[in-house]
């Protein structure tokens, strides 16, 4: 009485089965969590579909998207990769400029090395 549903209502929502629709959604919802977890949570609904179109399944990238949102599974967007060459905050000691700019002080082979990175 306090929810506004009538005794039969409430046996007989209990005892139906689940829908084809409900069964239907279950499993896919079991296979895009499999897909999101096991790809380390980067997946979005685009590449969750694709996977799901290979093994068989007829959904569209909306449905695979709403029912993502439904169970909270966000990709993580991946940052540009940025290349780090040199850490300039450290500690080291830096080593000393011994030719400081003059490479014209080689008599004979052998006397001073210089390279580049």
């Amino acid at each position: 009485s306090v929810l506004g549903v009538s005794r039969s209502g409430y046996y007989k929502w209990r005892t139906t089965p689940p829908s084809d629709r409900k069964k239907r959604r279950e499993q896919l919802l079991a296979r895009i969590e499999y897909h999101f977890y096991d790809n380390d949570a980067i997946y979005g609904s685009p590449k969750i579909t694709q996977k799901l179109h290979e093994e068989g399944f007829t959904v569209g990238e909306k449905t695979v998207g709403r029912l993502m949102r439904a169970r909270d599974l966000r990709s993580q967007a991946m940052g540009k990769f940025k290349v780090q060459t040199t850490d300039s905050n450290h500690d080291f000691p830096i080593a000393p400029n011994w030719l400081n700019q003059h490479f014209d002080v080689c008599t004979k082979p052998n006397q001073v090395w210089v390279t580049d990175i």
